[in-house]
């Protein structure tokens, strides 16, 4: 296995590419990280009080150069999802964690919020657990979709808290063996 900050992978199938998030991202993630409907199903645990809701060009591209640092210094990766059959982003996929547990963060503009589009999605970034033994995700309870999408592709409810760097304890999280 390739170190992923090296070599970051993409992957790609008929409707989607995801690739390491880039500045020229910067307008089409503003529409996603400004949709109101998205901003509640992002997930924002342990990340010193961001809630992700940017609504500026200014605050998104922080955020962008904020990313790239933490991919230089080997904190997490964060790829941008790209619609091909619009040419346009439509979210994002962030990685990390130790080779015990991975943490993968999904944020999808609202429209995109849907099972099939998750569970596609999924499947097209499996490759990305073999990096971890078990990969979990946050799922709020009013995110329907994409409990049925996580379920149907075998994640399940994860029982224990995931415990931030100041002692604070997340739930709503499902896991996923990746071994």
């Amino acid at each position: 296995m390739t170190d992923i900050y090296k070599y970051c992978p993409e992957s790609e199938n008929k409707r989607y590419l995801v690739r390491l998030t880039t500045a020229d991202d910067c307008a089409d993630l503003l529409k996603v990280y400004s949709d109101e409907k998205a901003v509640p199903l992002f997930n924002g645990d342990n990340c010193n009080g961001d809630d992700f809701h940017y609504t500026t060009m200014e605050r998104m591209k922080q955020a962008l150069d904020f990313w790239q640092f933490s991919y230089e210094n080997r904190y997490f990766v964060r790829w941008t999802i790209v619609d091909k059959n619009i040419g346009e982003a439509i979210g994002t996929i962030e990685l990390c964690g130790e080779k015990q547990r991975g943490i993968l963060r999904l944020d999808l503009r609202s429209d995109y919020e849907k099972k099939a589009v998750i569970l596609d999605l999924l499947w097209l970034c499996d490759v990305l657990f073999d990096y971890f033994d078990i990969v979990v995700t946050k799922a709020v309870p009013q995110a329907a979709e994409r409990i049925a999408a996580l379920e149907e592709f075998g994640f399940k409810p994860y029982s224990e808290k995931i415990i931030g760097h100041d002692g604070t304890e997340y739930g709503d999280y499902y896991v996923i063996s990746a071994v």
